[in-house]
């Protein structure tokens, strides 16, 4: 660990001891939770602990700490500064860092600025310490790095007294650069209304929409856009410095219902819209220095459908959840690898089965297989056939 990290984070550590010193525990809250896991997956599959696969053609696993989250949240009054930060054997990263500021009045109303989860969709903001699969949809993770950016929002909400509660707008301008600084003069607008109702039966629904418009920063005179079934080069000097065009559409909606078979969840995201990208990947910015890469310019389509079923009134849980992310619409099957499309292109879902143990209120046992497939080209090397990449996940977590 470096030691610039180890003295953030005795700093850190030191700052919330004479906080609560000072304060004696009055306006200060500590939370956090730890998640070690064990992973096992197929020669080509992708783990979220550990290194790479030191042998490609065999079976590999993995020990660590998924996530080590601390949070810090001081409220006085109508304002609360959040910080958390990220502690593993990879090292340590700060997650939130901001102020919130509530109206006087309603305090249904807010004002927040600094680094938080994106207000788009559901799953986004949906906790990892709740959520019943190990990680978020693909889709989320190529669109959505580390889920948070730089940026300012309104929360808007009427009274609880009103008949119109069950709405709320969270809008905001964003850097569009992930957790990382921000690189370029562009600020990104996102927005998510939803409404939420709970009724006396056990019934509760939510619905919301959300729109992302933003940009991209082009570092190349080289802009490939789709026509037809493939790219098309359009170069010109002018391209470089410039900005391609990043909007994104998400339907959200979810659904619970308490019996006694214990509690049902059906939770579902869809998502469509225009990505700028490079030949090699489709992931958003996230980096501290401007791309020096061409551009590649798809229409994308994903989301997921989540089922969540509690086994009466004992502490399991059973899950089942499909998500699907195709980075490029307008190509699919042999036509991807031809006419400038790569491995970039290719759609991939996710099967994922898995159970859940509330060992107590704060400790949770979680298993889950992925079964993971890619779509096949006989264009591409190595692509005609789905890739042995299925991933079972075994985490342990506490919450305090």
């Amino acid at each position: 660990m470096k030691t610039r990290q180890v003295i953030l984070t005795i700093s850190f550590l030191f700052g919330v001891f004479i906080a609560y010193a000072q304060d004696g525990l009055k306006n200060l809250t500590v939370s956090g939770y730890i998640q070690g896991q064990y992973q096992y997956g197929q020669q080509d599959a992708s783990l979220k602990v550990g290194g790479a696969n030191e042998d490609p053609d065999d079976s590999f696993s993995r020990i660590g700490i998924r996530r080590g989250r601390l949070k810090v949240v001081y409220e006085e009054g109508i304002a609360s500064g959040v910080f958390q930060i990220d502690l593993t054997e990879k090292g340590i990263g700060f997650k939130d860092v901001y102020v919130n500021v509530k109206d006087p009045w309603l305090k249904t109303n807010a004002l927040r600025a600094g680094i938080f989860d994106r207000p788009f969709g559901y799953e986004i903001s949906y906790s990892s310490s709740r959520r019943e699969s190990p990680e978020r949809s693909t889709v989320f993770q190529t669109l959505f790095p580390e889920e948070r950016d730089l940026g300012a929002m309104l929360i808007l909400q009427p009274a609880q007294s009103s008949p119109f509660h069950f709405l709320k707008l969270e809008a905001g301008w964003f850097a569009g650069n992930g957790i990382k600084q921000e690189t370029d003069n562009k600020r990104d607008f996102i927005g998510h209304l939803s409404a939420t109702k709970r009724f006396t039966n056990g019934v509760a629904f939510g619905l919301g929409v959300s729109h992302y418009n933003g940009s991209v920063y082009q570092g190349t005179e080289n802009v490939y856009r789709m026509s037809g079934d493939g790219f098309v080069l359009n170069t010109h000097t002018s391209h470089t410095g410039k900005f391609a065009k990043r909007e994104y559409y998400g339907l959200d909606a979810q659904v619970s219902v308490n019996s006694i078979l214990g509690k049902s969840q059906l939770r579902g995201e869809y998502l469509f819209g225009q990505q700028p990208g490079t030949a090699v990947g489709t992931q958003s910015p996230n980096s501290s220095a401007l791309p020096v890469t061409d551009t590649y310019i798809r229409d994308f389509q994903g989301g997921y459908i989540f089922f969540v079923q509690d086994l009466g009134q004992t502490p399991f849980g059973a899950v089942l959840k499909y998500d699907w992310y195709d980075p490029n619409t307008k190509v699919s099957g042999d036509q991807v690898g031809r006419k400038d499309t790569t491995r970039a292109d290719l759609a991939q879902s996710t099967w994922g089965v898995g159970g859940l143990w509330h060992i107590t209120s704060a400790l949770r046992l979680q298993a889950y297989y992925e079964f993971n497939q890619n779509e096949k080209t006989s264009a591409l090397e190595g692509m005609n056939q789905d890739l042995d990449d299925n991933v079972f996940t075994l985490r342990i977590q506490y919450k305090f």
